[in-house]
């Protein structure tokens, strides 16, 4: 923050008070204000003249430093959105979509795959969804954290860009549905997890299902 003899600009638009004096040579509105036996401070450098206040410059400095002190800082909500191996397409876009949103709100987003069962043994389809996902969001954020493994769950994280980078992929936010609406992935992980359940074996099968063989590899299937 320039002040006095220090600010550079040729001409000046100064304030004085309620008052606006307009446009004047700076060494005149460094006279004028050191007349009042206050200082002109350089309040807007982008503006063309700059604008300049005449002010008790430390008075001044202390009540600026107060006020960003008193504003509300802008924090970022972590958010995050799961998926599973064989997921249709249908949930997936749901999904995808409810992630951009997110990013397009300014909210970081934990992105979560979770391996039941078998689908351990072919973890490169849980990789291949996440490039997927990472592709499909790459217009609205970049990544913060790599898809990386961490037990059962490939994690990956990204952040927003700026607003006016963002070029969303999806423009269906508000269909939506609600988030109460859709399953709660954590809830089912533990339920499928428990050894004395009746229907473990069962639920193993069912996700096997939902792959198909292809050359002796299996392979996502969706929609």
């Amino acid at each position: 923050m320039r002040i006095n003899d220090r600010i550079r600009a040729p001409k000046v638009r100064v304030i004085y008070g309620e008052k606006q004096l307009g446009v004047m040579d700076t060494h005149d509105a460094v006279r004028k204000a050191k007349s009042v036996g206050l200082d002109l401070v350089e309040v807007s450098t982008s503006a063309k003249p700059p604008v300049c206040k005449i002010v008790d410059y430390g008075k001044y400095k202390y009540d600026q430093k107060k006020l960003r002190k008193e504003q509300p800082k802008k924090t970022s909500r972590l958010k995050e959105v799961k998926f599973r191996v064989g997921i249709d397409s249908n949930d997936y876009n749901i999904k995808v979509t409810r992630a951009e949103s997110f990013l397009m709100q300014e909210d970081k987003v934990r992105v979560q795959l979770m391996f039941r069962g078998r689908q351990m043994a072919h973890k490169e389809i849980g990789f291949e969804l996440m490039n997927e996902v990472k592709e499909d969001l790459s217009g609205v954020s970049h990544v913060d954290l790599q898809p990386k493994l961490t037990g059962r769950n490939i994690t990956m994280m990204l952040s927003p860009l700026a607003k006016h980078l963002q070029k969303p992929k999806f423009k269906n936010h508000d269909d939506l549905p609600d988030e109460d609406d859709e399953d709660d992935d954590e809830e089912e992980i533990e339920e499928y997890e428990k050894p004395n359940e009746d229907h473990h074996h069962l639920d193993v099968i069912d996700e096997i299902a939902m792959l198909e063989e292809d050359d002796g590899r299996p392979k996502l299937k969706r929609g």
